[in-house]
Order: structure tokens, then sequence, then C-alpha cells
């Protein structure tokens, strides 16, 4: 194995130091599961930060997005029998399920199981040879962390079939369409395509998916050498349950993209502001105001990215701001309404009073529940990491290296 390659993708000796005692565990874990390791082959795919675009990928939008240094690793031998057995760090018994058999299963929604079946059938439909194969998983990406587990994967699914059976030909955007696909059609959860893309393509990049035909677009930026240091902070809430406020997002989106002509709210963008009478009374309202958030949201990315590439950082930090609060007032994602805790929103708060004039803060991933995402001068980041840890816990404040690439076959 490429030692300089992990490095690269860890960040440093002592992170790949980590991660090469991590992959031994995970041999180690595959022996006592299966006998041997004879034949194995190592995958690795990260998870990813949103950095601006909350909610605009499901209406064609743009965004900016990194994978980080947080990842889902599979160690996986081929079998003849069309049977994967996948086990996972944290759960006793195997995920079973036989690829044979690629129909939707309606009892195996929101399950393993059906990300399993649902990458194998899509990438079947696809064109690619699929089949059985053991694997014994390790996951860094934390669940309800906001940095996107359940794309890391499907990501790494999709990663781990391509490597055994297609001697790794599917390229990484269509790899994140394919687990895409996955989640939509046999997890049965709708998501845009936001998160798999950053998974699967790797680095810090500006993606633009107008017509769902995405673009992606590389940026080089180092924010260390900047002299910040982007993390996100576990505030706290459980994402589990959501898949309704989730979905009511897009569809109040593409309600009004509907009423102006459009399929999706990246037809009818220009049409929006001026339109809010003709829409109220005919959408809830908070459809118009979700809608508005697109709006502003999509330009803001553009404006971020070119902010980025003249070296603006006070610029860019306007627009993590700027998007941060569109979230909390447009989107209205921070919270379930009705709850009685609102951690991200006091997140947020605490942030705004340390960071105001030197940093940034926002939102980070679906949001009414999970994280934040702060970007924090070095020299404030053991206050900042005090002052939240004391609040949401030991821990909280995860710091982020943007990763220089997605999903890898490591060999």
């Amino acid at each position: 194995m490429d030692f300089n390659r992990l490095v690269r993708l860890y960040g440093g000796e002592e992170p790949a130091n980590r991660q090469l005692a991590r992959f031994e565990a995970l041999k180690e874990h595959f022996i006592r599961h299966f006998g041997s390791a004879d034949g194995c082959e190592l995958i690795s795919a990260p998870g990813r930060t949103e950095i601006a675009g909350n909610h605009t990928d499901h209406n064609h939008g743009c965004v900016l997005a990194a994978s980080v240094d947080m990842d889902t690793v599979a160690l996986a031998r081929k079998t003849n029998d069309n049977r994967v057995t996948l086990y996972s760090a944290g759960y006793d018994k195997p995920f079973v399920v036989d690829v044979s058999d690629l129909t939707v299963h309606e009892d195996e929604k929101e399950t393993t199981l059906a990300l399993i079946r649902g990458v194998a059938a899509e990438m079947k439909k696809a064109g690619f040879a699929v089949g059985g194969f053991e694997a014994e998983v390790s996951s860094t990406v934390m669940r309800g962390s906001g940095l996107s587990s359940s794309a890391a994967f499907e990501v790494m699914l999709v990663a781990v079939n391509d490597a055994l059976y297609n001697g790794w030909t599917v390229d990484h955007q269509l790899n994140a369409k394919l687990s895409q696909k996955a989640e939509n059609n046999y997890f049965l959860k709708p998501c845009g395509l936001m998160d798999q893309m950053a998974s699967a393509v790797g680095g810090l990049v500006f993606i633009d998916f107008n017509h769902g035909d995405a673009q992606v677009e590389a940026v080089q930026y180092d924010f260390l050498k900047k002299g910040f240091i982007p993390c996100v902070v576990t505030a706290g809430g459980d994402h589990g349950n959501l898949t309704n406020e989730y979905a009511a997002i897009p569809a109040e989106m593409k309600q009004v993209a509907r009423l102006l002509g459009g399929e999706t709210l990246r037809d009818v963008e220009d049409k929006v502001e001026s339109s809010i009478a003709l829409l109220k009374g005919k959408v809830p309202d908070r459809a118009i105001l979700r809608a508005l958030h697109f709006v502003d949201e999509d330009r803001r990315v553009r404006e971020m990215l070119t902010a980025l590439k003249n070296d603006d950082l006070a610029s860019f930090f306007d627009g993590v701001i700027a998007s941060g609060e569109s979230s909390w007032m447009l989107l209205q994602n921070l919270f379930v309404p009705g709850g009685d805790n609102q951690e991200m929103p006091l997140a947020l708060e605490m942030s705004r009073r340390m960071l105001t004039g030197r940093g940034a803060w926002r939102i980070h991933g679906g949001g009414f529940a999970g994280t934040i995402l702060a970007f924090v001068p070095v020299d404030l980041m053991p206050a900042y990491r005090e002052a939240m840890d004391s609040v949401f816990g030991q821990g909280a404040v995860k710091p982020l290296y943007i990763r220089p690439e997605g999903a890898v076959w490591l060999r």
C-alpha cells in the first residue's frame, strides 16, 4: 500500500499511521469471520461536508461541498454464490442479502439491506456486473453527524462491486448517480445528489446540478494556510423519523416550480420573487419562503465560488453566514416545530457570539437535527472547543481535513 497516498488522503503521517492500524484491525475481524483474508480488496469512501447550497441540489441548483478525512472502509472478497455477507462495526450480526433477487423489498425500507440490494440492482440496470461478496466494514463517519454516513456507505458499495466485478470502470459521477438511485428507489428515502457526488468525486468542489446533469469543478483552497480550521459541531438531536420533514422541502419547492411552469426551481428561478402575489394562497406560505431560499442560495453559491477564486475570504465568510441565516429564516430546517429542544439554533448562536468578525458559521447538512459548520481561527480554536464541548458534550467539535480524493481502491 502506498503510504504517501495515505498521507495525502488523511492529512499527515500520524493520521496515516492510525489508518494503517485501523486497516490491520479490519483484516483481523475479516479473518475471524471468514477464515482468511486472501484475495481481499480495500475500498474507502469519504464523508462529506456541505459548505453552501443547503437543499438546492434536488431542484437542480448549485452547491459547494468537500470530502473529508472521515470515511467508510470495506475489506471485501468476491464469492460465487450471489450472496453478500457484510459485517459492520457496532453490529452483532452480519447483513446478508441474496443479490440474485433485486426486487424492491418494502420491509427493508430505510435499512442497510435495502442499500446493499439497491446498489446491486442499480448497477445491473446500468449494465455493470454485480455479484456476491464477503466484507468487513468500518466507518468513522458518525451517523447523525451531518457528514452523510449513508452516502459514504452507498458510494463504498458501488466501489466494492466495481473493484470486484468490473475492474474499476465506473467513473465517480456515475458512482454518485447509482448511489442516489439506490437510496431513492430501494432505501425509499428522497434525496438529492450532492451527498453522493461529494463523496464519490472528492476534494473541494463546486457542483452545478442544472437539469440533473451535474457539472463538477475542482476548487483549490487551503483554509488552514489562511489561519482557519473548518469544523463540525455535533449539537445533538436525532435524524431518525425525519423523512417526512426532509421530503417536504423538495416537494414544496417543486409545487412552486410547477405553478410557474417548470419542473424544478432552477427552471423558473427568475420568476419566483416577482410571482409572490400569484403564489399566495395557491401554495403554503412556507413553500414560497423555501423557494425564495433556493433563489438566493443558488446565486450565493456562485458568488462564494468567485470569492474563493479571488482569495476574498471575507466575502466567502459573509456568504457562509448568509447561507445559514437563510436556512434558519426561509428554509426553516433548523429544528422540528413543536420539539422541546433547539440544539442547532443554540450552537449557531453561541458560534455567532464567539466568531463575529473573526470566522463563519452555518447549518450543516439536511438540518432539523445534527451538526453545524464553523470556520474557526486557529488561535481561537481552544476556547471555541472548550465552550462548545461544555454545552454539547466532550468531543462535540470535530476539526475537518479536506480529503483530496473521493472513493478509492487502496492497492
